[in-house]
């Protein structure tokens, strides 16, 4: 084996482990490594304590090796919360691009509602000439916008999910402790998120049916 320096050495193998994401490479003693090496380098230790990952231990460890802010002492919840974190902040961000897509949404049904009233004034006339009151037309056009934006959050929960599949059996690939977790109660959520915007997009397109003249509307070609 060539060191970092340029040194060779030879070393007997000790043992052959399946790497993945976390752990994978060559592992050596780092007394053996630590003469040949030219840079600085992080190192991890593994330490596998008789009583477990107890505050005590911890405490002990960071009472022998001194006050060094080199240094950094986790056990495998703090390991896990840190990349916990990682990901909220990823997740955080993504929410506030799902906020501006939200307030889009709600421009486009609003736009396509108006549009669907203005085409259909005739339509509208005919209800209204036949016996729909004005509280009916509003109800007739809250349930489209409420029917289109159900069907906008579904097939978009539905598409999240197979990408987030998709992309989990490329990570899993390389880390086996890779497990895909569904958040059901947030999905519900975000379909309860669209049908309220589905309700509140149909005021004014509702309201203005409702208030369009029944002859003039007859009368639109």
């Amino acid at each position: 084996m060539t060191y970092e320096d340029g040194s060779k050495g030879r070393l007997t193998v000790g043992g052959v482990y399946e790497g993945n994401q976390m752990v994978n490479g060559v592992m050596l003693d780092s007394a053996t490594v630590s003469p040949h090496m030219t840079t600085v380098a992080d190192f991890q230790v593994m330490l596998k304590t008789k009583g477990g990952a107890t505050q005590d231990t911890q405490d002990l460890l960071k009472k022998t090796l001194g006050d060094n802010p080199a240094i950094k002492i986790q056990n495998k919840q703090d390991l896990s919360d840190e990349i916990a974190k990682a990901f909220t902040l990823m997740l955080n961000m993504l929410y506030g691009l799902l906020g501006m897509a939200v307030i889009v949404a709600v421009l486009g049904v609003i736009n396509t509602l108006a549009m669907s009233v203005f085409e259909r004034s005739k339509e509208i006339g005919m209800l209204r000439a036949i016996g729909l009151d004005r509280p009916g037309i509003k109800r007739m056009v809250r349930l489209e916008s409420l029917v289109i934006s159900l069907f906008g959050g579904v097939l978009g929960i539905g598409l999240g999910v197979f990408f987030g599949w998709a992309a989990g059996e490329l990570i899993a690939a390389e880390l086996p402790t890779y497990e895909l977790v569904l958040p059901w109660a947030r999905m519900s959520l975000f379909l309860l998120m669209a049908a309220l915007v589905g309700v509140i997009a149909a005021l004014w397109p509702a309201r203005r049916a409702s208030k369009l003249n029944m002859l003039m509307a007859i009368k639109a070609e």
